[in-house]
């Protein structure tokens, strides 16, 4: 704030009007970054290398406030020191995410959650808090179009439109991360943005072991159930690891096979694998046209001549031709899906072969279930934020209209070593034995797939 504009805030302040005037001051700025924000973009339609060059970049915002000033704003009297605060503001507006920069590039942060212009919390090691400044303050949105604007950019490069007649968007960032967003009128706090992070490199099962995630001896086991194509189903709850602890899991695939990977939002990285198909769903553009859905991917991907298929997650019809896949010669398929059991993952398999529109029997339902699935592995995130695995079960026959399972592995909690901040226990083996040996024994593994294991109790 310039000399001038100081004598006049004092003048306003012994008149009783000075808070009045500081509103109008802060729209005013408000006003003149919009204004800025829109010349340097113009001017980006025409140079594209603008907003790729930061020294050009900074030079074109300098001079953009300085037309500004002299144009529509001369009232404000900013100062060189204003004029460099509001060119930096401007410029992390323009080539990164405005205050929330920082966190979108922060690799121990994985989740980001905007609440409207007020509320920012962050989710690392498993637990939410306020997202804080280099300062230590709670990071804040100055105003509502502060934050439109980072929105606008993040939904631009998928050519989406976001306003009051199509207020929900799902999108992507460059890194791969995953976007939600809610605007007015849907919600009514403001804007809401929800960012789903994940590492540049996935971790790996031995990583996970080391994390506590499960022991190395099941590791080692799960790996040969993959080697021996066992059908996976991955279930848990949301933020529970569902889609890290896949891309672990599909490490496990022999570099030679032909895999289609199919997902709503990419974010699988099977590096290792040379024949590799990654397919995507696209959303319905702004006419209502165009859309591709998992379904139609899944049976897309039937006639690319897979090994296996590895779906990001079943979440409806899809579900129908994912088993059909894994009962049609593409055996050692993965999937994920939301549930809190195995035997809850079951029944939302019904339910999601039910949302296909083919009229089939339950019955018919669950032997294809029975049929197809071998293994579910469910993941749990604890109280102390800690992701495990809790439960292995076997899908066995089905028999007398309901589907056969059994757990293989159960996680316990010590009661004794654990704590509000810090849960232990081991997932530790049953008793109970895998029916289906043929594919382990195919593979060579031995004679049984859980031989060696029920040491682990």
């Amino acid at each position: 704030m310039g000399i001038e504009q100081a004598i006049k805030k004092k003048q306003l302040e012994n008149e009783g009007t000075s808070e009045e005037w500081g509103h109008e001051y802060e729209n005013s700025i408000e006003q003149l970054k919009q204004a800025v924000r829109e010349d340097v973009v113009k001017k980006g339609n025409k140079d594209h290398k603008l907003l790729t060059d930061v020294d050009k970049l900074r030079v074109a915002v300098w001079n953009a406030l300085e037309d500004g000033e002299g144009d529509q704003f001369q009232e404000l009297l900013l100062t060189a020191e204003d004029r460099k605060t509001l060119t930096e503001e401007i410029m992390q507006q323009l080539i990164g995410y405005g205050i929330i920069d920082p966190l979108v590039r922060r690799d121990d942060i994985t989740e980001i959650m905007i609440n409207g212009t007020d509320n920012i919390f962050i989710e690392r090691s498993g637990k939410i808090e306020y997202a804080y400044d280099e300062e230590g303050q709670r990071m804040q949105f100055k105003s509502e179009s502060d934050l439109m604007t980072i929105i606008e950019k993040i939904v631009a490069p998928i050519n989406r439109k976001i306003d009051e007649a199509n207020p929900i968007v799902d999108a992507r960032l460059p890194d791969g991360s995953r976007v939600n967003v809610v605007i007015r009128p849907i919600s009514l706090g403001g804007p809401i943005v929800t960012i789903r992070k994940f590492p540049e490199n996935p971790f790996s099962m031995d990583e996970l072991v080391e994390f506590g995630a499960l022991d190395s001896s099941i590791a080692d086991w799960l790996k040969k159930l993959v080697q021996a194509r066992y059908n996976i189903v991955i279930s848990g709850g949301t933020g529970s690891g569902k889609t890290t602890f896949l891309n672990a899991l599909s490490m496990y695939i022999p570099v030679g096979e032909r895999i289609i990977t199919v997902e709503d939002s990419a974010e699988l990285k099977l590096s290792h694998i040379e024949n590799l198909v990654n397919l995507e769903t696209r959303p319905a553009n702004v006419e209502g046209k165009g859309e591709i859905s998992m379904r139609d991917l899944v049976r897309t991907a039937l006639r690319m001549r897979p090994d296996r298929i590895v779906v990001g997650e079943v979440r409806g019809g899809e579900a129908l031709d994912m088993l059909q896949a894994m009962n049609t010669g593409h055996d050692g398929s993965l999937t994920t899906g939301h549930a809190n059991s195995s035997v809850d993952m079951l029944s939302r398999l019904e339910t999601m072969v039910l949302m296909s529109g083919l009229d089939l029997p339950v019955s018919a339902i669950r032997r294809q279930i029975a049929s197809s699935v071998e293994i579910v592995i469910q993941l749990g995130r604890l109280r102390d934020g800690s992701r495990k695995v809790v439960q292995i079960s076997e899908i066995r026959e089905f028999e007398n209209g309901e589907i056969n399972y059994v757990d293989l592995y159960r996680f316990e909690t010590s009661v004794q070593d654990s704590s509000n901040d810090a849960v232990h226990g081991r997932l530790k083996p049953t008793g109970e034995g895998i029916v289906q040996n043929e594919k382990w024994q195919a593979a060579g593994f031995g004679e049984s797939a859980l031989e060696g294991n029920q040491l682990l109790v």
